[in-house]
């Protein structure tokens, strides 16, 4: 019998049972103490590798803003998204999970030229009076939106818009990002004002807004040598969300509808023929899940093939995510400018 066994064995002859049970429930106790004052320890949160948590916790509005910001902010901090890809912006309804989400936020990035006209109510409702709120397109020259609404007699359908909760962005054309050498800007917005808010991660930033803007550029070079030979080119979109991009390297879109409409209207097809006819458009470019049988029927009537344009707004949120797709719509738009 070992020394331990002999001295607990004492122990049970000398002491009361309920004394005894005391006893061992003490020595047990001291025993395990003295093991594991003797066993290795185990690493703490300083040896391990820091959690991008422990940043700056920064929310962004959509998906477009989210990519540019990820982008910039690396692995210096969390960046959450309030709008969940493959939400239609125009048709979210803010929840009380996206108020707490503010409330804990740092920073709320946007895109911003009124495409976000709910943020003022949720940012209100957050009670977050720390949060630092970014506009993204500060500084970019915008373009007035169009108001074919009013010019087609949709003064009707404009108000069951409104009194729903799907509004105009306020006279302006919010869809900068689509256009890569407003993206540039809008990059280096948002590493700018995060570098004022966090200037210990300023090299970080650097760094990764410079070689994000160097594939931008790239990008914006693609689009020029391949859209060089088709300038003028008139192109038919679902929405009217590629205006800058048609601007920037010399093509002129037309729209179906306008945001936010997103239902087909005879006036529409009507508008639609007539431009087909004038500008001899041979090709109709729709969007990734819009499903409305008359797409296809105009497609049919007027002899146009059907191709798909990405307005970026749902997807993948890896910020390469963004190239993959632009590349995708210069091959849509060159194929539909060449057969012009």
């Amino acid at each position: 019998m070992s020394s331990t066994n002999q001295y607990f064995s004492v122990l049970h002859r000398l002491r009361p049972k309920a004394s005894l049970q005391r006893f061992f429930i003490t020595a047990f106790t001291g025993l395990i103490a003295i093991a594991c004052s003797t066993a290795p320890t185990a690493p703490t949160s300083s040896d391990s590798t820091p959690s991008t948590s422990s940043g700056p916790k920064i929310v962004t509005t959509f998906l477009p803003v989210h990519l540019f910001t990820k982008a910039v902010v690396g692995d210096t901090g969390q960046v959450d998204i309030l709008i969940s890809p493959g939400t239609e912006v125009h048709d979210y309804q803010a929840t009380p999970d996206d108020a707490k989400l503010l409330a804990q936020a740092d920073v709320l990035i946007e895109n911003g030229l009124g495409m976000e006209a709910f943020l003022s109510n949720l940012v209100a409702n957050a009670g977050n009076s720390q949060l630092q709120q970014i506009d993204a397109s500060e500084g970019i020259e915008v373009m007035e939106g169009e108001h074919e609404e009013e010019e087609h007699g949709h003064d009707e359908h404009k108000h069951e818009e409104e009194k729903h909760g799907h509004h105009h962005h306020g006279g302006k054309d919010p869809h900068v990002w689509l256009d890569p050498v407003l993206a540039q800007q809008q990059v280096a917005n948002i590493r700018d004002k995060l570098i004022e808010k966090y200037p210990n991660n300023a090299d970080s930033y650097r760094s990764n807004a410079e070689v994000y803007i160097q594939q931008l550029q790239q990008l914006d070079n693609e689009f020029k040598e391949k859209l060089a030979s088709v300038q003028g080119c008139n192109f038919i979109t679902f929405h009217d969300a590629f205006r800058y991009l048609a601007q920037r390297y010399g093509l002129q879109q037309e729209a179906i509808v306008h945001i936010p409409e997103d239902s087909i209207t005879p006036q529409d097809i009507q508008r639609v023929q007539q431009l087909a006819k004038e500008h001899s458009v041979k090709a109709l470019l729709t969007e990734p899940g819009i499903e409305d049988k008359r797409i296809e029927q105009i497609s049919s009537d007027l002899n146009l093939s059907l191709e798909a344009i990405n307005p970026l707004e749902s997807g993948e949120t890896d910020p390469q995510y963004y190239f993959q797709v632009m590349r995708s719509n210069l091959e849509a738009l060159s194929k539909a400018c060449q057969n012009n």
